[in-house]
């Protein structure tokens, strides 16, 4: 039950980057955060100067309102009001608005930032693959696309623009207060300083380690469910759900007791933030008592000011250790960016239109993937005319589907070649969807119609020639029966359609996508004798004028064929035409006899 093992290596790197974060400052290599901050620092200063200006405004108001109040009793004629009262006005209209700018310049540098990061992303991975061959799996490679890009959007709303702005605040409000009295100064300096620098470095050192690992049990729990849900059917048939349910409780359990314990920190420290913040407005109301206390009506009004207006800039100083905790959530999803080639500095593939006829011609191509002992394929070479039919065979982790990714020009061989019409597979680049298409073992039909489902080969298609296409598939009748026909919601991943129905609808995708190489990999997995034999006649009819391979594991049907290729080893140990070869070859003759009985592998 791996259903879902192309998401463990995530977890994996996650661990080795936090580590390799706390060995070298990562901030000072990135290459993918900061390039931004300077593209877009205008913005950014707009942000942080409407922020600044948003606070400064409420606490004026709080200040003009905390003095208006308390000397209104007192003032002889109204007319010495009109100053208080239009600068509770100005700041009452004027906050608000500051606040809508300040959201609106804020989210605009996030979201041009985060489109520009994605964009960046998308050209480091096709340059990746050019130039190093895939790394990462489908896993990796959504979890950066949808997980990391986000957290780096949080990573500014959450974390440095509060701190930034927290930092800007505290320093304004120590020389503010220092102009005022040196005594004062110093203790907002001290006080002030407890709330927006030792508390966040506090819960750094505290909490950091702990969001650490609630962050890594809910990737491995998030894993574990994708795993156990997919493969739902094999814990009900080893009548294991109760096992599977006891060990998804105790990840839950652990999960939630990391979860209580950095709750239960935060509680402290909240409340001795408050009571930090109570000492703050003492303070205030003992110096400006102390120091308009011999005014005529003991200086009431100016005593309400300092200590109300004081008030909103906790909204400030509150958040900031919650921030700096959370900032070492966001280590691991740069440090990953950061592991990925500068699309800038690498140089991309250029896409030569191949040769025809389009043969394809590996010589000696050699493999091993990053991390493997063994090399997948060592020294194979093989040649394919345009127009043949061939199928290529062996067990489980021969290379057949190393070899497929080969000739898509999703791999790239360390030694030898792989050529179709006499250009490098890779340096098609995006260009290879003109001339093969490709239809895997499990075809996925998105929750959308079914028209928009089979333009996905030719999104130009009209809707006579994907009738046309259904027709040369076979499903001419299914179309029939659909309550809107090809405008008939497809539900998601295709459920109301058999494992037959969903691959010819595969073959009518590629049909649409016109390609004259087709690869087929494991099409006829699950699929009972009958629809294989159906499926198959119609594969030959339909792609009668194209190259086809057929990557599989077994021997059914494969009489039908030109050519059949056996893999051993990483090379190729067997050739020739399957009645060739059932005539000749010793060995392919107890294969079919073994495969008759059941399959291989």
């Amino acid at each position: 039950m791996s259903h879902s093992r192309e998401f463990a290596p995530t977890v994996q790197r996650s661990n080795a980057a936090s580590g390799s974060v706390c060995r070298a400052p990562l901030w000072r290599r990135d290459t993918w955060i900061k390039p931004f901050f300077r593209q877009y620092r205008r913005a950014l200063l707009l942000a942080l100067a409407l922020g600044l200006a948003t606070f400064v405004f409420a606490a004026a108001l709080m200040f003009t309102s905390g003095y208006l109040i308390s000397g209104a009793p007192l003032v002889v004629s109204v007319l010495v009001l009109n100053v208080p009262l239009g600068l509770v006005r100005l700041c009452g209209v004027g906050k608000p608005i500051l606040n809508y700018f300040e959201r609106l310049a804020s989210h605009d540098w996030v979201l041009r930032m985060t489109s520009a990061l994605r964009l960046r992303l998308y050209r480091a991975a096709e340059s990746e693959a050019m130039a190093f061959g895939s790394k990462r799996s489908t896993g990796d490679v959504l979890g950066l696309l949808a997980q990391d890009v986000g957290h780096i959007q949080n990573l500014y709303l959450r974390t440095l623009f509060p701190l930034a702005l927290g930092g800007i605040l505290y320093l304004a409000l120590v020389v503010c207060t220092g102009v005022l009295s040196f005594q004062l100064g110093l203790a907002i300096l001290v006080l002030t300083g407890l709330a927006a620098v030792a508390a966040p470095l506090i819960s750094v050192l505290a909490n950091a380690a702990r969001e650490a690992r609630r962050k890594q049990q809910r990737a491995r729990l998030y894993d574990t469910l994708s795993d156990n849900v997919l493969g739902v059917a094999d814990w009900m048939f080893a009548q294991r759900g109760a096992d599977y349910l006891a060990a998804h409780e105790d990840a839950q359990r652990a999960l939630r007791a990391e979860q209580r314990r950095i709750e239960r920190f935060n509680r402290v420290r909240d409340l001795a933030l408050q009571l930090v913040f109570g000492a703050i407005v003492v303070v205030l109301l003992a110096w400006a008592g102390t120091r308009f206390g011999g005014l005529p009506d003991g200086g009431a009004n100016w005593v309400a000011a300092f200590a109300l207006g004081f008030f909103p800039l906790i909204e400030v100083f509150a958040p900031l250790s919650s921030a700096a905790q959370e900032a070492g959530a966001y280590r691991d999803s740069i440090e990953r960016l950061n592991d990925l080639p500068d699309p800038d500095e690498t140089p991309r593939a250029t896409h030569v239109a191949p040769r025809e006829p389009l043969d394809i011609s590996l010589e000696g191509v050699q493999f091993r993937y990053e991390g493997e002992a063994e090399d997948t394929l060592r020294g194979l070479s093989l040649r394919i005319p345009f127009g043949q039919k061939i199928a290529v065979l062996g067990r489980s982790g021969a290379g057949k589907s190393t070899l497929a990714s080969i000739i898509r020009g999703d791999l790239v061989p360390q030694q030898g070649s792989a050529m179709l019409g006499g250009v490098p597979c890779a340096a098609l680049g995006d260009g290879m969807a003109r001339y093969l298409g490709v239809i895997q073992q499990r075809t996925y039909l998105f929750n959308a119609t079914l028209l928009d489902n089979l333009r996905i080969g030719n999104p130009d298609a009209t809707e006579t020639e994907v009738r046309a296409a259904l027709v040369r598939v076979g499903l001419d009748e299914l179309l029939e029966r659909l309550p809107q026909g090809l405008h008939t919601m497809v539900d998601e991943a295709g459920k109301r359609f058999s494992g037959g129905e969903r691959h010819r609808i595969a073959l009518a995708r590629v049909l649409l996508q016109g390609a004259p190489v087709v690869i087929l990999d494991e099409p006829f997995a699950a699929l009972d004798p009958i629809t294989e034999r159906e499926l198959l006649d119609t594969l030959l009819d339909v792609f009668a004028d194209r190259t086809l391979i057929l990557i599989t594991h077994h021997l059914q049907g494969v009489s039908k064929l030109d050519r059949v290729v056996f893999i051993a080893d990483g090379t190729v140990s067997l050739d020739g035409a399957p009645d060739d070869l059932e005539r000749e070859s010793v060995y392919y003759r107890r294969l079919l006899a073994l495969d008759r009985g059941g399959r291989l592998g």
